[in-house]
């Protein structure tokens, strides 16, 4: 089995990360859905207004060997968002994590905490990556906060990145971890989630 192209499954106490299926599909535009989620301008959640293209996009990108997306499931087993790996380079062992999303009754909780720890653990220790980069909308301050929890640095700013589909061209902080960062990540994720992994 090549670890780089089979999507695993990942668990702890606060979340499973299981490999996409299709069938999730409706479960995850549901909690896009939830409380205008989507509407959030500059989140990548706004592409879940298009389910199928959005499925259809991520699936071919897994393809492709170039993301391995997974669907996060909450304690109880409820679907509340996705993830993935994406632009994976098994050459330069580097992968970024992104395309996140989760239903805002588990914003704020230890799911992200948890997640990020799995897939960190993931890309370090199996992927043996030494590079893990995310990336965010500069005007996302929560998330960029949240980045900066995790221990990640700012790489910097891709100015006029993306154009999006209302038209506005996007910013990107870029930010990242290496491979001799993460025991330090890890403990400092390990140590939150003590404290509940509220973020």
């Amino acid at each position: 089995m090549n670890v780089w192209r089979e999507t695993p499954s990942l668990s702890g106490e606060h979340v499973t990360l299981r490999p996409l299926a299709a069938d999730d599909l409706p479960a995850i535009a549901a909690a896009a859905a939830e409380d205008d989620l989507w509407d959030t301008f500059y989140a990548v959640v706004a592409q879940l207004k298009q389910p199928d293209q959005w499925l259809a996009s991520t699936l071919a990108q897994r393809e492709a060997g170039r993301a391995l997306p997974f669907t996060v499931l909450d304690a109880v087993g409820e679907i509340v968002g996705t993830t993935r790996f994406m632009r994976m380079s098994e050459r330069d062992r580097r992968v970024e994590i992104g395309g996140t999303f989760y239903a805002r009754r588990v914003q704020r909780t230890g799911v992200n905490t948890q997640a990020k720890l799995l897939l960190l653990g993931h890309a370090f220790e199996a992927l043996e990556c030494q590079c893990v980069q995310i990336r965010t909308d500069w005007l996302n301050g929560n998330s960029r906060r949240a980045i900066e929890r995790l221990g990640a640095k700012l790489d910097g700013v891709l100015r006029g990145h993306q154009r999006l589909p209302d038209g506005r061209l996007r910013d990107t902080a870029v930010y990242s971890i290496l491979d001799r960062e993460w025991p330090g990540v890890r403990d400092n994720l390990r140590l939150l989630l003590k404290g509940g992994g509220r973020r």
